[in-house]
């Protein structure tokens, strides 16, 4: 059932953010630029999108005293990262309006669901088998599973966390070491040549726009650099775009949200196999601060409240975007005295390695090749 398109919350109206990091941050700046309030709600007293909101909580997310407190307070709530549990949006979704809701939500925190998904919907994935114990895996690798793979954790993996690679059968009993008896998804390697995402966003009334396909790349298992458009050809472009929007309607999703998918050279054309999906604003999308007319974050607050979508249109011929880790931070005023250079600092007061601590966009005078 598709949820009925809401009226527009005014100016002045707040927007409730699960999540106080980056991401949370950068969405209460977002508002503020549309008139709208921020009221942040997160378990960390120190959490950077607390800098830049008009109120916040300091909660659990288990917290139902603090949650329907929360629920007053605000017009809709939307979150930054999909490891807020799926009871918690449940919870809110009682009170007021939780976009995207918490079929979205339940769907991008299961690697197995994603898979399922795509693959019901038409597009192509790695090959994967679900995987409980060592003994099941040792079946699937005895069984045909063709190495070498890679052993993932199900739920709550990111930037290469929660996964091993088995580069060969006796590399099974470490891999799945690895997992800590946590639920799993074996995965194929895909031979890709790169590495693409769209982020793109769908309204309450189902309008759907798209950025441009973004190439991504990265070191030590953390995006690098993210560039767009992606060099690809036209009606490959096209088909990323379709299956995102297909995967947005079947959610009834509402706000931004990314989809990964790895390029696969296969009978002299590029495949497009989908890796994973983000019910939320996404770091490949971040060149959208400076490089579109519209930010990714401004138009998932234009989403979740009800607002006409913004234009997706490039600034320039191109745009690119550098995450600054740990100690890139340190640069800052390099960066900043760089002409063309729009420096974002996420207000984070330790630098560790590995760290997301800010990122810097540029605009493209030529389209990337």
């Amino acid at each position: 059932m598709t949820e009925k398109a809401m009226t527009a919350l005014p100016p002045g109206s707040t927007i409730g953010i699960l999540g106080g990091g980056q991401l949370g941050r950068m969405l209460a700046m977002a508002a503020a630029r549309l008139g709208l309030k921020s009221h942040i709600y997160a378990p960390d007293a120190n959490s950077p999108a607390f800098d830049v909101a008009a109120a916040h909580t300091i909660g659990a997310y288990e917290d139902e005293v603090r949650l329907a407190a929360f629920a007053e307070a605000i017009g809709v709530a939307t979150y930054e990262f999909e490891n807020i549990p799926v009871p918690t949006v449940e919870f809110l979704s009682k009170r007021v309006p939780v976009r995207p809701g918490a079929k979205a939500l339940a769907c991008a925190q299961d690697r197995i669901n994603e898979k399922m998904l795509a693959r019901q919907l038409g597009a192509m994935t790695a090959e994967f088998a679900p995987i409980d114990s060592l003994e099941a895996l040792i079946k699937a690798l005895d069984g045909g599973f063709a190495v070498p793979a890679v052993l993932k954790t199900r739920r709550f993996g990111y930037d290469g966390k929660g996964q091993a690679k088995i580069l060969k059968r006796s590399d099974a009993e470490a891999a799945w070491a690895a997992m800590r008896d946590r639920p799993s998804i074996l995965e194929s390697f895909v031979n890709f040549r790169a590495e693409v995402s769209i982020v793109a966003a769908r309204a309450s009334d189902g309008t759907f726009k798209a950025f441009d396909v973004t190439k991504n790349e990265h070191r030590d298992h953390i995006l690098h650099r993210s560039v767009a458009p992606a060099r690809l050809a036209a009606d490959v472009a096209a088909e990323a775009i379709a299956a995102a929007q297909k995967i947005a309607e079947s959610l009834d999703y509402i706000g931004v949200f990314a989809i990964e998918f790895f390029v696969v050279p296969e009978n002299g054309r590029d495949r497009l196999y989908v890796n994973e999906m983000a019910p939320r604003v996404h770091n490949s999308g971040h060149w959208t601060m400076d490089g579109a007319l519209t930010s990714q974050f401004e138009q998932h607050i234009r989403a979740v409240a009800g607002w006409p979508l913004g234009s997706t249109q490039l600034k320039a011929p191109g745009a690119e975007m550098i995450n600054l880790i740990g100690d890139d931070i340190l640069a800052w005023q390099k960066i900043a005295a760089e002409p063309g250079a729009f420096l974002h600092h996420y207000g984070k007061k330790v630098a560790r390695p590995g760290r997301k601590m800010g990122h810097v966009n540029r605009l493209l005078t030529k389209t990337p090749r």
